[in-house]
């Protein structure tokens, strides 16, 4: 795991400020310090890119990027981030004047949070809930095209024919679109189940992408929102992100 061959040490610091390396390790749960120490000695923690083989190395733990293997280490946390599994007929927002269910119902009274992007009120899944206002800015702009999976109860029998065309793409009334992936689950004479992966955040898509292959939606969840799965939550259930999760959402959208 090297970046450029560049072998980063204690030499390689501007100064002596910081935490040291193996301590911000062990506080973000990657190992003990004494673990930590050792793998940092075999060459396989990163700091911005550079490998470090230093144990006295120092680094400020809320602006480096620190990856083990690879894997990004997210800094400390100053905000919360939590994963809501959204029943359907809760509407995506904290407050409704209408009266109706909303998300607010399902977090803790003593966190200030908000929803990055929006689930349909007849949708249930996964939604992001934060307190992070470039993290859920990035995480909802098209631009970072971060890939969200639904779970598709259509009408009918769909075909194969049919899975390659909304692949290919098809054309609505707001311009054409196609899924990033589509794969078949089971299906019959009655309905099918389809897993459509896409990142567009177009409102209503997928609904409308199976509206004009012929096939509307009975049922809808959304399952995965890039690297973060749907899993054992259940409806109602919040959970925080897990640092491997986080670590991956925040490479996503260049964080």
């Amino acid at each position: 795991m090297t970046t450029g061959g560049t072998v980063m040490t204690r030499t390689d610091e501007p100064d002596a400020q910081g935490v040291r390396l193996q301590k911000v390790l062990a506080q973000a749960g990657v190992a003990s310090r004494r673990a930590s120490e050792e793998l940092i000695v075999e060459g396989r923690v990163e700091v911005n890119g550079r490998i470090v083989t230093e144990l006295g190395t120092r680094v400020d733990p809320e602006h480096a990027t620190i990856r083990v293997d690879g894997a990004r280490i997210p800094p400390p946390r100053r905000h919360v981030y939590l994963l809501l599994n959204k029943p359907r007929g809760v509407v995506s927002t904290m407050e409704d004047p209408l009266d109706r269910p909303t998300l607010a119902e399902y977090v803790p009274r003593h966190q200030r949070v908000y929803h990055v992007g929006r689930l349909d009120t007849d949708t249930d899944g996964l939604i992001i809930l934060t307190n992070d206002g470039e993290f859920a800015h990035r995480l909802s702009h098209p631009s970072y095209q971060v890939p969200k999976t639904y779970l598709v109860d259509a009408e009918g029998l769909v075909e194969n024919r049919t899975l390659r065309r909304l692949e290919k793409g098809v054309t609505l009334e707001d311009g054409p679109i196609k899924a990033d992936r589509v794969k078949l689950v089971s299906r019959g004479p009655e309905h099918s189940l389809v897993q459509i992966t896409l990142h567009s955040g177009r409102n209503r898509i997928v609904r409308r992408m199976m509206d004009t292959v012929g096939h509307p939606v009975r049922k809808l969840a959304r399952i995965a929102i890039g690297p973060v799965r749907l899993g054992t939550l259940q409806a109602g259930q919040t959970r925080e992100l897990t640092s491997e999760e986080l670590g991956a959402l925040l490479d996503m959208v260049k964080l």
